[in-house]
């Protein structure tokens, strides 16, 4: 009987941000049991400088049979599923260490892309089938959550038995919005209620698309 565990991470707040949807959505997914696979959620520093060492330590540890690896997009609208990492950091803010990487390799020798190894396309059609916006997105950008990718992707190569690893990006929750809306009332920033930065998806609608992702 297989009983490799699914890994669940999700990041820790950034950029000033009080809550991360993706840390409180692994939190509600640990311990649990899907399609007979226990769920082990890990957080995850934003810090540049922890991985790909992190990445290749859980493996190593937890012996993962997929990884479903969750971080924000904010002022998206919907569930990115991300199928490309690309083999650069370039941050347009810092890390919560205060490292702000200018066009550096993640790896020197690394591939320029490594495509997330998850069933993308069956993940989005499950999802849209039960009604959750989602898209298989080309870019996980160059921050943090693209170096998460690209790191796990690298360290699942070398491990010893097979590991499908892959990134999902969330939006927003609601109660987050209508902290950016009384703050943009505080300091007279109307603008942003014109702006993308809006959009957001209840937390349990979001733990749901994980729940579909970790069953394909």
């Amino acid at each position: 009987m297989n009983t490799r565990p699914i890994l669940v991470t999700g990041f820790e707040p950034y950029g000033g941000r009080r809550s991360n949807p993706a840390h409180e959505v692994m939190n509600q997914l640990h311990g649990r049991t899907i399609n007979g696979k226990t769920i082990v959620g890990r957080s995850l520093p934003v810090s540049a400088g922890k991985f790909p060492h992190i990445a290749t330590e859980l493996i190593e540890q937890l012996n993962p049979s997929s990884i479903v690896s969750l971080g924000l997009w904010p002022g998206e609208s919907l569930i990115r599923i991300e199928r490309i990492a690309v083999n650069i950091a370039d941050f347009g803010i810092p890390d919560n260490e205060g490292v702000l990487a200018v066009d550096d390799p993640i790896d020197p020798e690394g591939a320029a892309a490594l495509m997330s190894t998850l069933p993308t396309r069956a993940i989005e059609q499950a999802m849209l089938a039960e009604g959750i916006p989602a898209s298989v997105s080309a870019t996980a950008g160059t921050y943090l959550c693209n170096i998460c990718l690209y790191s796990f992707l690298m360290a699942a190569q070398q491990h010893h038995e097979a590991v499908t690893c892959g990134f999902i990006h969330v939006p927003y929750l609601p109660e987050q919005v209508a902290e950016l809306l009384v703050e943009a009332r505080e300091h007279a920033t109307a603008d942003l209620q014109q702006r993308r930065e809006l959009a957001s998806m209840e937390l349990g609608r979001i733990v749901r698309a994980v729940e579909i992702a970790v069953s394909q």
